[in-house]
């Protein structure tokens, strides 16, 4: 067996912190070390690197069961994200190694390595190697129907720019996308609003977007009664497909659109839109009042109007009456 790396023990070790698949830290009595960390960060505050997570990274490559997988790599999250210089210390081999547990047969195993890859994309010079295994998140948050899986693969693909070669692959998994921004899970709604935010401004991915199907209740997503974080969410969203579908670029092609297409849904002849939209100008919460006007003005007048001309002509009959 190999030991990667240098510093710290080589061979397998017990993982010190003790975790489920939710993501809950478990009691000091499951056989955890509380203090364990504590001490790691200590030393990485007087300049002196602990070892407390290269010893992790060895100890990720032994044989173990999924519990104690789940458990080394829970603690590998938690040290990136605490210590600092030893994270950035890592190596792109170590990254791999975190990915390759997105294959383990057990979710709550893929769960904590989807956390831990979102916690070392926070350090610059392992994007590139994390954006590899985008392909596989997508994968995994289209095929597994795990509300907790989809919360950690969608945190992860918002945390990393998406490279073009992974458009055919978003394209196939579209529809799952759009059926966890419809589902009842908040958290994992509000993460795929902002990726399809940020696949909207792709042109190539547009008309795949505005042609997909969603259920007829679709907007009951900018219901007045919807928390706030995903109402300004699903708004930016509503903005970002305006202002796409009414771009030049966009506007060159006669799309054709399925009845049961967000399309028609948002911007369709018989869509209430915009009676959903003038409820959330009064709003309680600022953000989602000016998002709502945002949507509105893009809706009212398009970019290339609004350039040529000082006053906008409506681009639509929402707001005629």
């Amino acid at each position: 067996m190999s030991v990667r790396g240098a510093g710290g023990g080589g061979g397998c070790r017990q993982p010190p912190v003790a975790q489920g698949a939710s993501g809950e830290v478990a009691s000091p009595a499951a056989g955890t070390d509380p203090g364990a960390t504590g001490l790691a960060i200590e030393r990485e505050r007087r300049g002196r690197d602990s070892g407390e997570l290269r010893r992790l990274l060895n100890s990720l490559e032994c044989k173990h069961d999924e519990y104690a997988k789940s458990m080394i790599l829970h603690s590998i999250t938690r040290c990136v994200y605490l210590l600092e210089a030893e994270a950035s210390a890592c190596t792109p081999d170590d990254v791999r190694l975190v990915g390759s547990m997105l294959d383990d047969q057990d979710n709550s195993v893929k769960i904590q390595a989807l956390n831990t890859l979102k916690a070392f994309s926070g350090i610059r010079k392992f994007r590139l190697k994390i954006q590899e295994h985008s392909i596989k998140v997508l994968e995994l948050i289209s095929t597994i129907w795990d509300l907790d899986v989809h919360m950690a693969g969608l945190r992860l693909l918002n945390s990393i720019p998406l490279p073009d070669y992974v458009h055919p692959q978003l394209r196939r998994v579209m529809p799952a996308l759009m059926e966890i921004l419809q589902s009842d899970y908040i958290l994992a709604q509000v993460q795929a609003a902002r990726l399809l935010s940020q696949l909207a401004q792709k042109n190539d991915l547009l008309y795949d977007i505005l042609n997909c199907k969603v259920h007829s209740n679709f907007l009951n997503l900018f219901q007045a009664s919807q928390p706030g974080g995903l109402l300004f969410e699903a708004l930016v969203f509503a903005e970002r497909l305006s202002e796409g579908r009414n771009s030049p670029h966009y506007q060159a092609v006669k799309w054709h659109y399925n009845e049961q297409s967000l399309h028609e849904a948002l911007f369709g002849d018989e869509s209430r839109l915009a009676d959903r939209l003038l409820s959330l100008v009064i709003h309680p919460e600022e953000e989602v009042q000016i998002q709502a006007c945002k949507v509105i003005v893009s809706l009212q007048c398009p970019p290339d109007l609004g350039a040529r001309s000082s006053s906008c002509k409506p681009s639509s009959s929402y707001f005629n009456n």
